[in-house]
């Protein structure tokens, strides 16, 4: 059964830093799209960050120079690596794959299977 099981999260100050984890069983995840979404309360679900099959790493604006995402493909893995937080970064994450493409969405409903969510809470 292909599944995603995330860890990490939290609560921080603004300025500090989180890591998120996200690992994929079931399916070979390393030559596929691999994503971050996340979403606040009252607010639709937006991506975040994108793990492309062919190693290209996209970032939403709003996180450039914060965020980092990384991959380690022989442990099915992708990591959420967040500094600089904001309180507007609270939000519930989730990572998302599609199995059948290296090319990632922006759409969410694309995704065929998601993580648990993770909470992250950043004050001011």
């Amino acid at each position: 059964q292909e599944k995603l099981v995330q860890s990490g999260g939290g609560s921080v100050q603004a300025g500090g830093s989180l890591r998120l984890s996200c690992v994929a069983s079931g399916y070979t995840a390393s030559d596929s799209c691999m994503a971050w979404f996340r979403q606040g309360a009252g607010n639709q679900r937006e991506w975040v960050a994108f793990a492309q099959g062919d190693g290209k790493i996209i970032y939403v604006d709003s996180v450039k120079g914060r965020f980092t995402v990384s991959r380690d493909r022989s442990e099915n893995t992708v990591y959420l690596q967040m500094d600089s937080l904001k309180p507007e970064d609270t939000a519930t994450y989730y990572c998302a794959a599609l199995t059948w493409s290296w090319v990632c969405p922006p759409d969410s409903t694309r995704y065929s299977i998601w993580g648990q969510g993770s909470q992250v809470t950043v004050s001011s």
